[in-house]
């Protein structure tokens, strides 16, 4: 069989594992005597080692039995397709390679621009500006997981063109358990005890980012600057539940720990609303809950109606006068009990805001990077539009696996995007469409 550039990273390539096939590209060798049995082949000449895309799905390492004469030419190159799962390694390789005949320049572009993409390919469309509407920094919800606030974030970010993340502490984390497959209340919590953990876990994020050297986004000025160099963090809280109904609690999480993105609820129906993957016991958003987005609306922090009911999504529109974000989810076609995906028009209430709707990588949805772009991206533009889309990753917030393994990939995730939306479209995807609620919210 014959593969082309725009099947790698697709189930065709990964498909044809043990196969014989064909593919045409260019060679890039550290050597200078015109042949090599050992050598990476791209859909672009390279003229050093410097050219090799950091993509270790853009590259075929090439093995032959015998030297090869390789120049600077395209050559088409047939032999026994492999499929590494080495994260440090490319993850295609030919094994016995030969040359085959047939290979023209014009055939050979016609096939590849795909890959013409610089990586990390964020930089291409969007000067490094890719932003993540919902991450953690380690295992956070307290299950089975350890500590927290223990895991690297910068240097993932650098190595994956990242340029910010809404960083979230969990604020009903302690009284969460997985019971009967879903995450729960096990408890109701005492009095003051969600405040006062929520303080340590504000507290623990400040120092995170200072040890690693990454700057607090305060301002739309701030989230303007950034660049995957340096990348940076918006403080965020999964849940307002450490506001325990007081109001002024809000004003000094934006005071003291910079807070600029609130989501409502999380695994706990609190004092602001309900949640999907609980019975309703409010009809929705509360009145305090309604009191907690003016003022939001007012200070400038970003409204995110994540894990809450349609219903409290409803209200939560008819009250705000800024965007809202519903940070991790994706779309579901049918009503279904207790699920955190979200029906068409449960989606369009918030594009209707002007706000932002993050897609989860779940991998019980996504099984990998691409089924994520072209099934979890590409269906809910479908349904709300390229402007109401973002990325929300609950980078190691999962229990479960992610399609996105970490920022690492993010060029993976690029490549994917491309093969339906253009670098335009992209750049909104990633980071452009919560740039813009951000600072509409924020200022």
């Amino acid at each position: 069989m014959r593969l082309s550039w725009r099947d790698l990273g697709r189930p065709r390539a990964d498909n044809a594992d043990g196969k014989s096939v064909e593919i045409a590209g260019f060679a890039l060798t550290s050597l200078s005597t015109g042949t090599a049995d050992q050598f990476v082949m791209m859909a672009e000449p390279g003229c050093c080692q410097g050219c090799v895309p950091a993509n270790r799905w853009a590259v075929v390492e090439v093995f032959a039995d015998a030297p090869l004469k390789v120049g600077s030419g395209p050559l088409r190159l047939r032999g026994t397709w492999a499929v590494s799962s080495d994260p440090d390694g490319w993850r295609y390789q030919l094994r016995g390679a030969e040359l085959a005949p047939g290979i023209t320049r014009r055939s050979l572009m016609a096939a590849s621009p795909l890959f013409c993409l610089p990586v990390p390919a964020m930089a291409q469309a969007d000067e490094g500006m890719a932003v993540d509407i919902h991450s953690h920094s380690g295992n956070i919800i307290r299950l089975s997981f350890g500590s927290n606030y223990t895991a690297p974030v910068a240097e993932p970010m650098r190595r994956g063109g990242m340029a910010a993340i809404c960083l979230a502490v969990v604020s009903d984390s302690p009284i969460i358990r997985l019971t009967g497959g879903r995450l729960r209340p096990s408890r109701d919590p005492k009095p003051g005890e969600l405040y006062d953990f929520t303080q340590g876990a504000f507290a623990a994020l400040h120092t995170l980012v200072r040890d690693q050297d990454m700057p607090i986004i305060r301002t739309s000025a701030e989230l303007r600057a950034p660049r995957a160099a340096r990348p940076s963090v918006i403080v965020s809280s999964e849940g307002a539940d450490f506001l325990e109904g007081r109001i002024e609690r809000l004003d000094e999480a934006y005071q003291r720990w910079a807070l600029r993105h609130l989501q409502l609820t999380h695994y706990r129906p609190n004092e602001l609303g309900d949640i999907q993957t609980e019975p309703s016991e409010h009809g929705g958003l509360t009145a305090f809950g309604a009191e907690v987005i003016r003022r939001c609306n007012q200070m400038g922090i970003v409204v995110d109606v994540a894990h809450g009911t349609y219903e409290l999504v409803k209200k939560a529109a008819s009250v705000t006068s800024k965007p809202l974000v519903l940070s991790h989810t994706s779309l579901i076609e049918r009503p279904a009990a207790w699920t955190r995906r979200v029906l068409p028009d449960h989606a369009r209430a918030v594009a209707a805001t002007g706000g932002v709707i993050g897609i989860w990588p779940v991998t019980a949805f996504f099984p990998n990077i691409v089924s994520y772009a072209t099934d979890g991206f590409a269906r809910m533009v479908d349904v709300v539009g390229i402007d109401h889309v973002g990325l929300g990753t609950d980078q190691m917030g999962l229990p479960g696996g992610s399609a996105l393994p970490g920022y690492a990939d993010m060029p993976q995730l690029v490549m994917a995007l491309r093969t339906r939306f253009n670098a335009d479209e992209t750049a909104k995807l990633l980071g452009g469409n919560y740039r813009r609620v951000f600072e509409a919210s924020v200022g």
